[in-house]
């Protein structure tokens, strides 16, 4: 009985796992935009290349400056690593994320009673212990060849390019957000996606062939038989790898996938005897479906606010937003204490001690989240939340006015991003030559934020680091703040729309702008992003991405400001 709970507590662990590890996957999100060409190189130090020969730069030890544009295009050795290092970040979170999956997809009713009877196969057929370890280990092996073949199918067939337009793309993020509640709809029993059964039924006689040949075809009927549960898993499994523009994320997350899928088939095999400590197939296995499918209809809320704070919908405000999570998370609530049933379920005649756990958890988060309708800062989820400025009741803060210049005139674009974007009490500016300016009226150094409506880490930051008093203190009266989102989709005027000499792609949105400012001058195209420069645009420090050490980020902030200082 004991063996049998912790193995129920591991079950729930999973199934909250699934949504955690994927909102993990985002935590260095990778934002491009419409109209910008990046090189598919993995070094991606070639921007300076990339730069007209007809400008004349001046150098500085990190960073050359346009003379006739003020734009800083940092030094070959200057601009790589920290695009390759949030890459690497972002592969490692897509390969958890597909780690958990797979573990997750392991509990599922297609999957789980087919444990024992696989290995049970091939420690009987075999004709030796060492021979049957061997058959599962292969089997197992072809599992992963099958799945990570997916993914490079995913991504050879819409190429790197592709991927990047993906995280931006709002048809794109609406399809993902109607994909995902479709998955939903099919974990919560409202119908099955299954693959034709004549193509499974004769996947599944090539299998009887014996050899390696037989093995493989066996491999691949356990994914086709078991797509109806595994597939709504990685559907969003892609979609999220897929989002992070990574070339080789579809592929990552199914090699992790299918390494959590394979593992319990050889090491079952090894020790039979572990075979007798899984938990009897039953109505948990349907119940494990079912939460699953309240977390997909959860994240799904997340890609169709991308679109809406993108497109400036205004349909999806902050409190909305959690208002939809307090009302799906309690109904996963209500469903693990038996009170809401679904057509699968088996009756529930008492409350096992894991799903009272997990029930305890599921209900303190939603009181958790019910403060933040009032404008309640939420740090620990304030990452996949809309931004605080969207907030329309917040009792902490009054109603803020878009902001203006000295002579009353109101900031470039502060109609557009200063009330749903900008963090309360920030008072920043949303065009670069603006902030230039400003900065050397006011004799302050320029800290330009690289920033946009679908980051997560932004919304991180902002919420974690910004708000602690040291940062926002230095942030508010000692720099000109310059805020670039870089997926916004407003159009800008024709007279001010250009083909760019970097990717030669016409510029036509804000958004365009700003992502072809940053890929230009400083070779990147991740966010958050923040560089230190003084009024003629040099950079004065090395920037800098996310870093939720609130110490190491003041200090970053203080160096600009000692470095801006001793330049006087």
């Amino acid at each position: 009985m004991l063996k049998n709970t912790f193995i129920l507590l591991l079950i729930a662990f999973f199934s909250l796992s699934l949504t955690t590890a994927t909102f993990a996957s985002a935590q260095d999100s990778l934002t491009s935009t419409e109209g910008l060409q990046f090189e598919s190189s993995p070094d991606t130090a070639t921007a300076v290349e990339a730069v007209p020969e007809d400008l004349n730069f001046t150098a500085s030890p990190d960073t050359m400056v346009s003379q006739d544009s003020s734009k800083i295009v940092p030094t070959k050795a200057n601009a790589s690593s920290g695009n390759q290092e949030s890459g690497k970040k972002s592969l490692w979170s897509i390969f958890i994320a597909g780690l958990v999956g797979g573990f997750a997809a392991l509990l599922m009713p297609c999957i789980f009673p087919m444990l024992p009877l696989t290995v049970s196969y091939f420690t009987k057929q075999a004709g030796s212990r060492a021979s049957g370890i061997s058959k599962a280990l292969l089997y197992g092996l072809f599992i992963i060849v099958i799945y990570v073949a997916l993914g490079m199918i995913i991504t050879i067939s819409f190429g790197s390019d592709a991927l990047n337009a993906l995280s931006t793309n709002g048809v794109f993020n609406f399809l993902f957000f109607l994909l995902l509640v479709v998955f939903a709809a099919s974990f919560f029993g409202a119908f099955e996606i299954t693959l034709p059964s004549s193509f499974v039924n004769k996947m599944d006689a090539k299998s009887d062939k014996g050899g390696l040949v037989g093995l493989f075809f066996m491999a691949f009927s356990l994914s086709l038989v078991s797509f109806s549960c595994t597939g709504p898993i990685i559907g969003t499994l892609l979609v999220e790898a897929a989002s992070k523009g990574e070339r080789l994320g579809p592929a990552v997350g199914m090699l992790g996938f299918s390494i959590a899928l394979a593992i319990p088939f050889g090491l079952f095999a090894m020790f039979p005897s572990m075979l007798k400590s899984l938990p009897k197939s039953g109505g948990w296995l349907n119940s494990v479906k079912v939460v699953l499918g309240f977390l997909e209809l959860a994240l799904a809320l997340k890609f169709l606010s991308n679109v809406d704070l993108a497109y400036h919908w205004n349909w999806l405000d902050r409190e909305v937003f959690l208002s939809l999570w307090i009302a799906i998370f309690s109904m996963m609530g209500l469903y693990l204490i038996g009170k809401i049933k679904f057509s699968h379920d088996s009756e529930l005649k008492f409350l096992s001690v894991p799903r009272t756990i997990l029930a305890i958890v599921v209900f303190s988060f939603v009181i958790y989240m019910v403060p933040g309708l009032w404008g309640a800062p939420l740090k620990s989820i304030s990452a996949f939340l809309p931004p605080s400025a969207t907030q329309d009741f917040d009792l902490s803060a009054g109603i803020a006015a878009a902001p203006s210049h000295n002579d009353g005139k109101v900031k470039k674009y502060a109609e557009i991003f200063h009330e749903r974007g900008t963090p309360k009490g920030f008072d920043p500016y949303y065009d670069y030559e603006e902030a230039l300016a400003a900065s050397k009226e006011q004799n302050k150094p320029v800290l330009i934020d690289f920033t946009g409506w679908n980051c997560v880490n932004c919304r991180k930051m902002e919420a974690n680091v910004w708000t602690d008093p040291a940062v926002a203190k230095l942030l508010k009266e000692e720099f000109i703040m310059a805020e670039l989102f870089v997926d916004d989709k407003t159009e800008l005027p024709a007279n001010e729309q250009f083909v760019s000499k970097y990717s030669g792609k016409k510029i036509k949105t804000i958004g365009n702008k700003n992502s072809d400012f940053q890929a230009s001058a400083f070779d990147s195209n991740s966010q958050p992003l923040y560089v230190i420069v003084d009024a003629s645009g040099t950079v004065l420090v090395p920037k800098t991405g996310a870093n939720y050490n609130v110490a190491e980020y003041t200090a970053f902030l203080q160096s600009g400001i000692d470095a801006f200082k001793a330049k006087k």
